[in-house]
């Protein structure tokens, strides 16, 4: 029998107006970010729910292959459209309801499924929030779905890619960076003297933070991106190594198949790739180690770990991707239920202290298998 760490059975029954149904939804969208989301101070868990569960939404429309461009592209303008209103149009909620549940039934997902089908229920709780949350999860989601918008416009029929560091700085901020920010100022305006750092420099961390989740997020979903025909390592970039995209999206879908000799193909592209891809960990890593300074500044001990999680998951998925170098590309790398249930027994035992959090994730960082 697996138990539960005596923290995350503390935390669970912290609803913060959220309906059972939701709870479930987002256990089942995201298990880390829901640990996250139930460690945080009850008065912070519904607007970063509620904008979690949001985004997610529109991610899902952006992101599915099972309908036309332009239909996927009409919903998320429609749903852009209906976050950002203040006042509650009926008319306009009973089409994006008939909408989304349409998307609904091409969903082979059955968690992406029931997510759309929950949309209309999001609504009248992101109404329930202040006027304050209401303005900051509005702001957030206009960024993420600003990038959403853009990678649907990037990505068409066929093999596209970002083209500079500059795009993929953008898109990383756009659709990660902001979202720090936004944890940032709800908890400026709900926990006075939360930090031990001045906001603005919270601020400035939190953005590096998120950005460093969306580059861990991109390198991880490379091969899977690469098969739908994006490709976020940017045209200049891989033209240092004398690579393309064609050439990488290759690489990964003979890496990705039950050959023979493996090793005979797409072997050179691979070990191109290797001082690019060393790179981009090590940058992925530094942003990682702004995550770790920001939660080591949180004073509340339930923040500081729902702070802390993303940055340890992260770094043992850089780890374990370090190990596996390039042909990480054909494979699925993740950090395994065992080892989290193991590493939050670990922070429970040590009281969520900053000197245990700091410690695990130095372990986390450098260990190549636990």
């Amino acid at each position: 029998m697996i138990t539960t760490p005596p923290f995350r059975q503390q935390a669970a029954g912290q609803g913060a107006g959220l309906s059972a149904s939701l709870r479930l939804l987002l256990r089942q969208v995201s298990r880390s970010f829901d640990l996250s989301i139930r460690l945080l101070p009850p008065a912070l868990q519904a607007p970063v729910a509620i904008g979690y569960l949001l985004a997610r939404a529109t991610d899902t429309v952006a992101d599915t292959t099972a309908l036309p461009l332009g239909q996927r592209q009409e919903l998320l303008n429609m749903l852009t459209l209906v976050i950002g209103s203040t006042q509650h149009q009926p008319r306009q909620a009973e089409e994006l309801a008939r909408l989304t549940e349409d998307f609904a039934q091409h969903q082979s997902n059955p968690h992406e499924r029931a997510l759309m089908q929950a949309l209309p229920q999001c609504w009248p709780l992101l109404h329930n929030l202040s006027e304050a949350d209401q303005a900051s999860v509005r702001q957030v989601l206009a960024h993420i779905t600003r990038g959403q918008q853009l990678d649907m416009a990037r990505f068409g029929p066929g093999l596209s890619a970002l083209q500079t560091e500059a795009e993929l700085q953008d898109y990383t901020w756009l659709v990660a960076g902001s979202v720090g920010e936004f944890w940032t100022e709800l908890c400026g305006r709900h926990l006075p003297g939360y930090s031990l750092l001045p906001q603005a420099d919270m601020l400035r961390v939190g953005r590096e933070y998120g950005m460093g989740l969306q580059r861990l997020n991109i390198v991880r979903d490379a091969g899977a991106d690469l098969a739908s025909g994006r490709c976020y390592w940017p045209v200049e970039t891989l033209a240092q190594a004398g690579l393309t995209p064609a050439l990488l999206a290759e690489a990964a879908r003979q890496s990705q198949s039950q050959v023979p000799h493996p090793e005979a193909l797409g072997a050179a592209s691979l070990q191109a790739l290797s001082p690019l891809y060393t790179q981009w960990l090590d940058h992925t890593q530094a942003q990682l180690t702004c995550g770790l300074r920001y939660a080591l500044a949180l004073k509340p001990w339930r923040l500081r770990l729902a702070s802390a999680l993303p940055a340890l998951i992260g770094a043992r998925t850089v780890a374990l991707l370090r190990q596996t170098g390039p042909a990480a590309l054909g494979q699925s790398i993740k950090m395994p239920r065992r080892e989290l249930r193991a590493l939050l027994w670990r922070i429970a035992l040590g009281l969520g202290s900053t000197a245990t959090i700091e410690r695990q994730f130095r372990r986390l960082s450098a260990e190549p298998a636990l």
